[in-house]
């Protein structure tokens, strides 16, 4: 009866330490359940981290878990912000 079911939870990542990489925030989030994808978002010139990025997670209540557990950790002496991407309801 869960309508959520089948429908994945995409996370957003912000102020990451600009050497963060996209393995780096997989094992974080893998902690916590199945994580379908996860990217740091790159400057297409330069090719360096913009200091945010997403992953996304196909069960709401591991994603909810990991938003919670992962708000404001703190990864290489930056304390992260985690949110879920879209505030719909």
């Amino acid at each position: 009866m869960n309508h959520l079911l089948g429908f994945s939870m995409k996370i957003l990542v912000r102020n990451l330490d600009r050497n963060v990489t996209d393995a780096e925030i997989l094992d974080l989030f893998k902690a916590y359940g199945k994580v379908e994808s996860c990217v740091v978002v790159k400057d297409e010139a330069t090719g360096k981290s913009k200091g945010f990025g997403f992953v996304e997670m196909p069960n709401p209540r591991e994603a909810i878990k990991a938003i919670k557990g992962l708000n404001t950790f703190k990864v290489k002496s930056q304390g992260i912000r985690v949110k879920a991407a879209d505030d719909k309801a």
